[in-house]
Parts: C-alpha cells; structure tokens; sequence
C-alpha cells in the first residue's frame, strides 16, 4: 500500500494537471447535471413496515385526500379584540378562501356543498352526526365552536373558547416534500395578504416548513474558526488553503452528487446535512494530516517537496486510507437495517467520505505539485524549526510523559469522566421534532404554545384513526362509527373524536382523535398504546377494523423499530472495524481498548446529549430555550458516525506510536515519542472537526441542530478523554504487551504496511544535500 500510494504522489505532483483537468470534469459534470435537473429533497420520517406507516400506505389507496400533507395556520387578533369581530371576521374568511382557492391545497368546501344538499341521505352527513352523537361533549374546558359564514360553518375553522384565534386545518394534494418549491410559503403569502386586512397575525405550524437552509451563518462561522486553525497549525496560508480546497471540492462532487440523483430515489434534508458536515470534516482532517507530514519531512529531514510529497502520501496517506475506510465501514454498516431512510443517509455520506479520501489520495499532491516549496517558505521554516525546539513541543512530550509517569490516574480520569457525563443517558426520552422543539422566537414554537394554550396541548398532534368495514367491501354504516367513536371516547386521556373524512364508497372512514396532552408526551404514548390494543375487541365487537396513525405513533413505531436493530448494527459495525483495526496494527489490545474507549465516548456523548436538549442544562450558552426529546433517529446514526470519526484519531495516532515502535523504541518510548509527533496535529484536527459540527448547532432545524451538537460533543470527549488519554495510559500500562499478537495469527495476517516501512527498504529515503541542509536550516 504504502509503495503504491508513493507512486501515485510522485506521478500527482509531477504532472499535476492531469489529475487537476480529471476532477475540474468531473465538476463541471455535477454542476451541469445540478442545472439540469432539480434538487428534490424530503423532510419525511418514513419506515417502512410499522403499523403506522401501514395505515397512510392504506389511506392513500382508499382515501387519497387524507394521505397529503397537512397544513394548520394560526390565526390570532390584536391583543383586546375578537376574532369573530366583523372586520376580523371578514379578513379571516377571505384568508381561508385564499387557502383553498391554492393549487395544491384540497378545497373541501365544494364536495361538502354537495353532500350537505342531499340532506339525510347523504353517507357522510349521516355519519357526521352519528359521530358527533357518540363523542359527546369534549372533556375540555377550552372547547372550540365552529367558524360560522351565512349562518353555515366555514370547513376546517375553529374559533377559541376565548375569541383570540382561529385554527384552520387542511390538506395538501400531496406529502409535502412532494409539493414544488415555494408551495408552502405560497400558501402562508396568500393567507398573510388578507389576513392582515383586519389586523391578524398569521403563524404556521411546525408543519408548514420549506427544506431548511443546509448552509446558514453558524456553518459558515465554523468553517471560518476551521480556516484559523488551519493557519495556526501550518503557519502558511497556502499550506492552510490546501485543505479546505479539498474539503470544498469534496462537498460539492459528493453532495451535489447526492442532489443530481434525487429525482431517481428520495433524499431526507438530513442525509444531505451529514454528508456536509462529514465532508468538511474529515476533507480538512486527512487533507492536513498528509500536508503536515509533508512540511515535517522537509523540515526535518531536508527533502525537496516532491519527494517529500511523494512519501507523505505513502506513509500518512496510508493511514488517510483506512482511517476513511472505518468511517465508510461504519456508515456502510447502517444498510444491514434494512430501513430506506438510514440506508440513503449511509451511502450519500460512506460517497462524501470516500470522495474526500479520493481528493486527499489525488488533487492534494497535484495541488502541492502546484504550489511547490511555497508550501513551506524560508521563513516558515525558521519558524516551524524555532517551534519544533521550543515550548509547544516541549509541551506535548511532557504531556505525554506526564501520561506515562501517573498512568494509573489518567487511567481513572478517563474512564470515570466519561462514565459521569454518560448518566444522563439513563434518562433520555426519543421522539420526533415538534414546534415544542423550536426556540421561543420562532414562528413554529409560537404556533405551539398559543395553540396548546387556546384549544389544548392535543390540537399539536391529533391522531388518525383509519376505520374499515373488516368484511370487504362493505360499507360503514353510522350505527357502527357511532359505536367505534364512542369505544375510542371512553379511552383515557381522549379529549375528543370526530369525523374528518369518508371513502366515496364509504368502506373506509378517518375520525381525527385528540388527546389531553401534547405529542411528545408520556400520556400521548400511553393513550396510543392503549388505542392499539383495543382494536382487537373493536373487531370482534363491531365488526370494523382501526389503524392508528399521527405524529405520536409515528415516534413510538421509529423508536421501537431502531431499538430492535440497534444491538445488530453495533455488532456488525465493530466486527467489521475490529478486523480492520487489527490488520493494522498487528495487535489484539489496540483494537480492543480503541472500542472499549468509543464505548465510553459514545455513552458521555448521549448522556450530555439528554442533559442540554431534553433537560435544559446549559442551554443558554449556545443560544437555545427550548427542551425536546433526543431525536429518534439519533442515536444510531451518531453511533456509526462517531466510531468512524474517532478511529480516525485512534489510526493517525497509535499509527505513530507503532512507527516509533517499528523502527526500534520500547513500547513506552514509543507511546511517549509516537504521542509528541502525532498529538498536536491530532489536537488541531479534533478543534477543526469540533468548529464544523458546531456551526450546525445554530440551524434553525432541530433535527440538524442535535445532530450537529452531538457529533461536536462527541468529538471533544472522544479525541481529548479517550484517544488523547485513555488510549497513551492504556499503552504504558500493556507496555510490550500492547503489540502482542499470536504468531500463527500473525503469519496469517498480510502486511498493510500502514507505517511505511516497505516504502523505507525499497526506496529509501534520499539523505539531504548541503544545498538542502542550508536552505533547511536558512
């Protein structure tokens, strides 16, 4: 590998616009196919086989205009008026006619019209009173009364008890990801005309949102605190800008990739945030780790920068290689799940990701074929050599040795720090994003809290009970919808039932259930739970089957669903990346204590996780005032991301511990030595990861702000509690024990070579001219 890898860097930097011309193509490809054909993104949370899921599959067969996307706008009046006051009124009417007058937006009115003329034979009207007979009066004291027009009530508008809203609910044509762009601001633009007309404000529901921005300020923030790490670390603005070339370039082939492909399959906004933020990420890291072994072999051994190049991409360029490929291996595991969603998230960011090894393997030496020895100008290199003998490097070869000394104490500390900050975790609470999840200044989360406040917590979530004839095709007569809502009705923790729609064929019926609570809560889950198990007796009783959809089941069936494939994918992830790992290092201890350490990394990560988003803890220090449940679909996608990530950090170092170790120093000198060369590069790649993760924590979306929160969280702990600490003690304690390996295992094992050793045998290193020594030492 390591002589192969040699080879490409001679070929890179000595012709380096081939390599250049090759990806500037495959660039311009990407570009043209973004032109030519549209992004199509989804904000949908499907899985595929839950019983809720059935039940919408179910609905848009039988009753399609119930399977759109539902929209709900608030509607509120000056502080001190009504909103059924005459001007108000008025303005509320013409805002709703706008609405339903929309392209994609159902217009009921006129299929109501219709049934409502035929009287006592009309299906639906019969059944609506038969309904509303059964539900009785809601067990609320916020009971809304119907929008009346004409003496007649305006469809989908409830007026509060209290006058001061309006709640208007409706359907799209379709799901929501699968409206134009600009639809859903279309909509709220036409409602917010008129509305404003009497004075009223109009707030969207978390609902009614657009596929959020993927790139805002805080991204753009964090990518800038990368740069200035960059620069530090490297002391030259060229060397720094070399990384974050590749980095960029690497986001735009493999997301824009992504992008060009999502009119053939669907695209969740979130895969296209993770590969983003693992693209920047690790495009920075491996790009750095390769320059920075670069400038060290002219600095420190006086190469000329081709063949200095040529031997970073054989040594550190190894290393690049199958750190990315724990990562792809990690990721790629997510697809043994069998769930669409995480099966698209895994293979655009496990393509970002081998993308970004592709560039660092490739355009990085072009790019240094380029540049030249101004990647490491005379006056840098006084400086770096001033550096290199001054206070930084004593620093972490007294870090280092400190570790040796007291590696029983920074053995504990690395072990019951993390376990501390894991006990949160045995608390932690999964769901989905509700306005309650936004912070208090958005328009969402004060859609929420009036709507909780006017009509109920319930009206956030209502739940969707799909009722059919259980013999086939045969329609529902009222007696047995009055008899199955009056059962769902005596359900604790039902504050209401009521008809929201009917089949022409009248086999299949939707009754709209709202609970006592809001959709995140435990007594949600509960009633939820409880309307499940009464469908068997609904069936045997009344002869009609129930489906039980909504926002809460949707969270229970997503959660149960990861929970039950969750033990298999850790499993299969860390068999596979054990394998890697000890084909690396020839070692069975490395392997062992790198998972024992992502283990705690990961539990810390998940207890902090629960204890800022779900408890509130330390909240105001990076800008957020609102709790929520952990996102369902976190924790095992924070699990693959973040094993990958941080083998990343155990490969470039514990790959430069066993170098030292391989060329001749005992297994402490060379935890102590290994540990100085790798430990500050190391540490800026951890800051830099850290800054990109974090810019997301500032998206306005909670999905992405929790996974940007978690995997920056996850990163600090892992890379300077575990590889930084726990890893260095854990290998003075084993001492030579730490690279034993059965020598009928070791026969079998082929030598990857990841530390260059072959490379040194079958070329060895050139020794430094005067010339060189001078202008080394100049």
């Amino acid at each position: 590998m390591s002589v192969l890898l040699y080879r490409l860097g001679r070929f890179a930097y000595g012709k380096p616009w081939y390599v250049i011309g090759g990806w500037l193509a495959v660039l311009a490809a990407v570009v043209l196919l973004l032109v030519t054909h549209p992004v199509r993104l989804s904000n949908e949370v499907r899985i595929d086989g839950t019983p809720s899921q059935k039940v919408i599959d179910g609905l848009a067969t039988s009753l399609p205009e119930a399977s759109g996307g539902q929209g709900m706008l608030l509607f509120t009046a000056p502080e001190g008026a009504r909103i059924d006051d005459e001007k108000a009124r008025s303005a509320l009417v013409a805002a709703v006619d706008a609405v339903y007058r929309h392209d994609h937006v159902i217009d009921v009115r006129k299929a109501l019209s219709q049934e409502a003329a035929k009287g006592e034979n009309s299906p639906l009207i019969r059944a609506q009173a038969a309904v509303a007979r059964a539900a009785g009066v809601p067990s609320s004291d916020k009971v809304p009364v119907p929008l009346e027009q004409d003496g007649r009530p305006v469809p989908g508008v409830v007026v509060s008890a209290d006058g001061a809203t309006a709640l208007m609910q409706f359907q799209f044509d379709a799901q929501t990801f699968e409206l134009p762009a600009g639809t859903i601001d279309s909509v709220i633009r036409a409602a917010t005309r008129q509305a404003t007309a009497g004075g009223l404000d109009v707030l969207p529901s978390a609902a009614m949102m657009e596929i959020p921005d993927i790139i805002g300020v805080g991204e753009v923030v964090g990518v800038a605190v990368a740069a200035l790490v960059l620069l530090v670390t490297l002391g030259s603005v060229v060397a720094a800008g070399l990384p974050l070339v590749i980095a960029l370039t690497g986001v735009t082939v493999g997301v824009g990739g992504a992008f060009t492909l999502s009119t053939v399959f669907e695209i969740h906004s979130l895969a296209a945030v993770l590969a983003l933020m693992l693209g920047l990420a690790v495009g920075i890291d491996y790009a750095l780790f390769i320059v920075n072994r670069e400038r060290r072999l002219i600095l420190d051994q006086g190469m000329d920068p081709h063949e200095a190049t040529a031997r970073a991409l054989g040594t550190a360029g190894s290393a690049v290689f199958f750190a990315g490929s724990t990562v792809i291996i990690a990721l790629a595991g997510l697809l043994v799940i069998g769930i669409t969603l995480l099966s698209t998230m895994a293979v655009v960011a496990a393509g970002t990701i081998a993308i970004a090894v592709l560039l660092a393997l490739t355009l990085l030496p072009a790019l240094l074929g380029l540049v030249k020895e101004r990647v490491c100008p005379a006056r840098t290199r006084r400086r770096e050599q001033e550096r290199a003998r001054g206070a930084e490097h004593t620093r972490t070869v007294r870090w280092g040795t400190f570790l040796v000394r007291h590696r029983y104490a920074a053995l504990a500390a690395s072990i019951l720090i993390p376990a501390i900050l894991a006990m949160p975790a045995a608390g932690m609470k999964l769901g989905l994003p509700s306005g309650a999840s936004y912070n208090t200044d958005t328009g969402q989360r004060r859609s929420y809290d009036l709507v909780s406040d006017a009509y109920g917590p319930g009206y956030n979530g209502p739940l969707l009970i799909a009722v059919g004839s259980a013999t086939n095709g045969r329609a529902l007569s009222p007696e047995t919808l009055a008899a199955v809502t009056s059962d769902l009705r005596g359900v604790e923790g039902t504050t209401s039932v009521s008809l929201a729609g009917m089949s022409r064929t009248g086999t299949t019926a939707v009754l709209s259930l709202i609970p006592g609570s809001g959709p995140n809560d435990d007594a949600t889950k509960d009633l939820a739970t409880a309307l499940r198990d009464r469908s068997a007796q609904i069936r045997a009783t009344h002869g009609a089957d129930i489906g039980i959809a909504g926002f809460t089941t949707l969270a229970i069936d997503v959660s149960d669903r990861l929970a039950d494939v969750l033990p298999l994918y850790v499993a299969t992830v860390l068999g596979l990346s054990l394998v890697l790992l000890l084909l690396v290092f020839r070692s069975l201890m490395v392997p062992v204590t790198a998972t024992l350490g992502f283990l705690l990394s990961i539990a810390a990560t998940f207890g902090i996780t629960t204890a800022v988003f779900q408890w509130g803890w330390l909240q105001g220090l990076i800008g957020l005032d609102a709790t929520a449940p952990v996102v369902s679909l976190l924790p095992i996608i924070i699990t693959g991301v973040l094993y990958g990530l941080a083998m990343d950090y155990q490969m470039f170092l514990v790959t430069s511990i066993r170098e030292a170790h391989v060329h001749g120093a005992t297994a402490v000198d060379a935890t102590v030595t290994g540990f100085a060369r790798a430990a500050s590069v190391v540490l800026a790649a951890a800051t830099i990861m850290i800054s990109v993760f974090a810019g997301f924590v500032f998206n306005a979306q909670p999905m992405i702000k929790q996974a940007g929160f978690a995997l920056a969280a996850g990163i600090l702990i892992d890379a300077f509690l575990i590889r930084m600490t726990f890893i260095p003690a854990t290998m003075a304690l084993a001492r030579e024990k730490a690279w034993w390996i059965p020598a009928r295992l070791d026969r079998l094992l082929p030598d990857l070579d990841v530390e260059g050793d072959k490379l040194a045998q079958k070329i060895p290193p050139p020794r430094p001219t005067p010339a060189r020594q001078t202008q080394t030492t100049g």
